[in-house]
């Protein structure tokens, strides 16, 4: 069975590209265009990763971070921040938020299979 990744972005292009890595790869790709539909769909779905954007429409990632965090049924699922925002503390923020990791955009379709296979359970 293929590993389920839930993958909150607003952005086209960005969700095109990073599908297809996944799918490419043998992933089940689930999207959310916007925090709240991600936190719906996580509770639904029960996905082995979240990748989240942090500047998303009407609630950002780090407030989806805590939110998914406080659900029991969901705070195991590790969360890998997939964000523009790579300023100083930018990365910080996204950890305390509950993010297990963090990934630049825009990303490296060279190395970016590997950066979340790092954040998944292993079989």
């Amino acid at each position: 069975m293929s590993k389920r990744v839930l993958y909150l972005e607003d952005n086209e292009q960005n969700m095109y590209l990073v599908t297809f890595l996944l799918e490419k790869h043998g992933y089940t790709v689930i999207p959310a265009t916007d925090g709240q539909e991600g936190i719906d769909r996580a509770a639904v779905e029960k996905p082995d990763l979240i990748l989240l954007d942090i500047q998303l429409p009407r609630m950002d990632g780090h407030t989806v971070a805590r939110n998914l965090r406080r659900n029991p049924d969901l705070a195991a699922i590790p969360i890998v921040a997939v964000t523009s925002y790579a300023m100083a503390g930018d990365r910080e923020k996204a950890l305390e938020a509950g993010c297990n990791g963090y990934i630049e955009k825009p990303i490296n379709p060279d190395t970016f299979i590997q950066q979340v296979e790092q954040h998944l359970p292993k079989e």
